[in-house]
């Protein structure tokens, strides 16, 4: 598998980023730390008021996505980059997709087949444990990326787009954590999470520098754009479509 650091210096003129370096520790995070709490989120299991808003959000954002998508996805090609435990990639499957679900925490992606079993939709899900900026993954009509890049620097973050466009035909759909003054406050003392659970930090985006530097994406524009705000969960959702 290629790693992010050989594909960005094969695609791009710039200098390697810390793509590698995050992604590492977002894998031990989720594989080790917090996998349960992931588990539990993610099922209908009780959780805190806290989490219980992060729920609904996420809910609300993965509704967004799907209904951006294609109703009918038969003989479609679509990416699920961070697929977690595979809410969304069971979802797209039954509209007849063939899903590649990957995601570098191999914990979640165990604990998304053995959900699956009980799926009996038309398409058709590949689990996989790695990197969504592996080429060996082959091309898509859609690409699905949810809650995947908000690690990410803004930069980091607009290469690893700009790289997928290289192998997606139809839509690019992605979240980032948008920046307002509270969220920036939050993001700065590390209260973006509770003491126990805290994720590796959330980096909070301007939508206005995110929105130009996506300008300089060859033919791609963005489309429709949709924010949710549910209690510790806020996150902005955007389509990238060809032009």
């Amino acid at each position: 598998m290629a790693s992010h650091a050989q594909t960005h210096q094969a695609h791009t003129n710039h200098a390697p980023t810390q793509y590698d370096t995050q992604r590492e520790k977002l894998a031990e995070y989720f594989d080790r730390t917090a996998q349960k709490a992931w588990i539990d989120l993610t099922s209908d299991a009780k959780v805190s008021g806290i989490r219980a808003t992060v729920r609904a959000g996420r809910d609300e954002m993965r509704g967004t996505l799907l209904s951006w998508l294609p109703q009918d996805l038969r003989r479609q090609r679509m990416l699920d980059a961070g697929c977690g435990t595979g809410a969304l990639s069971m979802e797209a499957a039954c509209r007849g997709a063939d899903i590649t679900a990957i995601d570098i925490a191999g914990g979640l992606v165990d604990i998304a087949r053995k959900r699956a079993d009980t799926f009996h939709g038309h398409g058709r899900i590949d689990w996989r444990v790695g990197d969504m900026l592996d080429p060996a993954l082959g091309e898509f009509d859609h690409v699905v990326a949810m809650d995947s890049l908000i690690h990410y620097s803004l930069d980091d973050m607009v290469d690893t787009i700009t790289w997928l466009t290289q192998r997606t035909n139809r839509s690019i759909l992605f979240t980032f954590a948008p920046y307002t003054p509270v969220l920036g406050a939050m993001h700065t003392v590390g209260k973006l999470f509770p003491r126990s659970d805290r994720s590796p930090a959330i980096v909070v985006v301007s939508e206005e520098r995110l929105r130009e530097k996506l300008a300089g994406i060859g033919e791609w524009r963005v489309a429709r754009s949709h924010r949710v705000s549910s209690g510790f969960y806020k996150s902005h959702a955007m389509e990238l479509v060809r032009r």
